[in-house]
This record gives C-alpha cells, structure tokens and sequence, in this order.
C-alpha cells in the first residue's frame, strides 16, 4: 500500500518543493500539526515556522517559512507561503548560508520571542544531523 502523501509548497516566486512524502509537519497558528496520507480535509492558516518533511526514505528536510495557508485534502497538501527558505545544501557553507537565510525569514516574520528560540533550536538541530 502507498502511504505517500503529495506535497506542494507555493511561493509568490513559484513552486519551491514538490514531491511525494511520508509526512509533514507544519507551524499552524494554533500550534504545530502532522499529516500523513487520508489525513481529514482542512485549512489552516500557519504562523512563519519550520515546517518539517519526512520523506519516503525517512530522512527529513526542513523549510523556513514566514506566514501562509495550508490546504489538506487525503491525498495532498499545498502550502502557499509568502517566503520559504529551504535548509538544504551540497556543502557545509552552502547550508550555513541557508540557515542563516531561514532565521533571518523568520526573525522578521515574529515577535514571539520563545516561538524564535524553539524555531531556531528546530533548525539548529536539523544541522547536525
């Protein structure tokens, strides 16, 4: 049985990730929420945040994003964002760079200073793995 789930998310500068996913979870602006594939049809708006892609391998892929929507259906999720960053890269320095973009997307985006320090030690930790 296919357990994947297609996941989309949308930027004013286009599509920036889109594949097939084991799960996603997503800053709603009521707290973070998972989905997985069947998952019940929703929109949520989301708050600037990690959102968190657990591929078919297992291996998760963070990215940044300030505000947005996310729409869920069974079989698909499409996020629009206002900006994402995606913290990812070949090299070392290329993923600093990365991070560092994320944090700045986020830091301009919150005020919430404890929702920062948990953002920030999401995508801090997501570096050293």
């Amino acid at each position: 049985m296919n357990d994947l789930i297609n996941f989309e998310i949308v930027t004013p500068l286009g599509v920036i990730y889109q594949g097939e996913v084991k799960s996603v979870t997503l800053p709603g602006s009521e707290g973070e929420f998972g989905v997985l594939k069947g998952h019940a049809a929703l929109v949520s708006s989301l708050k600037s945040g990690v959102i968190d892609i657990e591929k078919a391998d297992l291996n998760h892929e963070l990215i940044a994003i300030d505000a947005g929507h996310a729409k869920v259906d069974e079989d698909k999720i499409c996020v629009l964002a206002k900006g994402a960053v995606w913290v990812c890269g070949s090299d070392e320095s290329e993923i600093e760079k990365n991070l560092a973009q994320a944090k700045d997307l986020i830091k301009s985006m919150s005020s919430d200073n404890a929702a920062l320090a948990a953002t920030f030690s999401k995508l801090d930790n997501a570096r050293m793995h």
